[in-house]
């Protein structure tokens, strides 16, 4: 290790990021398939905000809603996955220490504000399935303008601190994070001082916040299970059932990798570096990637109208 990496410093210039620890020489293959779902993630959340602005009658709630998870999507994504496929194919590991804290705080809070989304999401779809007639006067644009404000605003306010917090500690060990990218925890566990603030105020981010969004989403969906199967016909509770299936994947798939990230920095000493490192970098490929399909490409409307798009291009 170079003397830059040991020197004491109490802010460092720039920090030197690992890539995969232990997998250095499968990094350009493993960027194969990262750059593959990035590529997927862009086209089909810039697609479905394409769709949506072009076609009037999908200005509605739950497009609304799907329009900002394409949002938080792009910048959880491209906040990460340039930087990584740079040191993956370039080596270029360097990043400056401010730089790191932005991209900390842009991926914690699209973090945060797509575990909203969710919540919002699985609330319009609640007024929508159990109070049909209630929608049009409950979902009004009003409404759907303050809940976007609020998770927003939540995320911003809640994910501020970190950077702050992170800007303040002394580091004298060591420059180099053992990841891909400036996760908040790898970051902190480079300070030479105590940092139980940081510690407890990022468990309590990390757990009460989305295990509030995970409750609220259960409850909407339980009651949302308990009116499809009152449907009448046998085809209509079938099709219900299997959007509301694949929306529950579509979340799984989200918070499983975030908390399991979450408890393994604090609590996993025994986990392979490696392997927790690539479940880290799985929440920043894999929902942007399967959102736009999911909640986009298997939606009729938006399916009718890319097709319509697309044959009136080839025409």
């Amino acid at each position: 290790m170079s003397d830059s990496n040991t020197t004491k410093f109490s802010n460092p210039s720039s920090f030197i990021l690992l890539g995969i620890p232990g997998l250095e020489a499968a990094h350009v293959w493993i960027s194969i398939p990262f750059c593959a779902m990035y590529a997927i993630a862009i086209l089909g959340n810039f697609t479905i905000l394409f769709i949506v602005k072009r076609e009037p009658s999908l200005h509605v709630p739950m497009y609304y809603f799907l329009c900002m998870l394409a949002v938080t999507d792009l910048v959880l994504s491209t906040s990460t996955l340039p930087k990584m496929l740079s040191i993956f194919w370039f080596n270029s590991r360097q990043i400056d220490f401010s730089a790191c804290l932005t991209q900390m705080y842009f991926l914690r809070c699209s973090s945060m504000m797509e575990s909203g989304i969710f919540v919002a999401m699985a609330f319009d779809r609640y007024v929508a399935i159990c109070h049909p007639l209630r929608h049009s006067t409950t979902m009004t644009n009003r409404v759907v303008s303050k809940i976007g404000l609020a998770i927003v605003l939540r995320g911003g306010m809640l994910v501020l601190p970190y950077p702050f917090l992170t800007r303040r500690w002394p580091y004298c060990r060591t420059n180099i994070i053992p990841h891909t990218y400036c996760e908040h925890m790898a970051v902190v566990n480079l300070a030479c001082t105590k940092t139980h603030v940081s510690n407890y105020y990022g468990l309590f981010v990390a757990f009460l916040v989305p295990g509030l969004d995970l409750f609220f989403i259960t409850v909407s969906y339980i009651l949302i299970l308990r009116a499809i199967f009152s449907l009448p016909t046998k085809d209509a509770r079938l099709k219900t059932f299997g959007t509301c299936v694949s929306h529950l994947w579509a979340i799984l798939a989200f918070y499983i990798p975030v908390i399991f990230s979450s408890l393994t920095y604090r609590f996993g000493h025994n986990v392979a570096l490696w392997f927790h490192v690539l479940v880290a970098n799985v929440y920043l490929l894999v929902p942007p990637m399967l959102n736009p399909i999911i909640y986009g490409m298997r939606t009729k409307q938006i399916r009718k109208l890319l097709l319509r798009l697309v044959t009136h291009k080839g025409t």
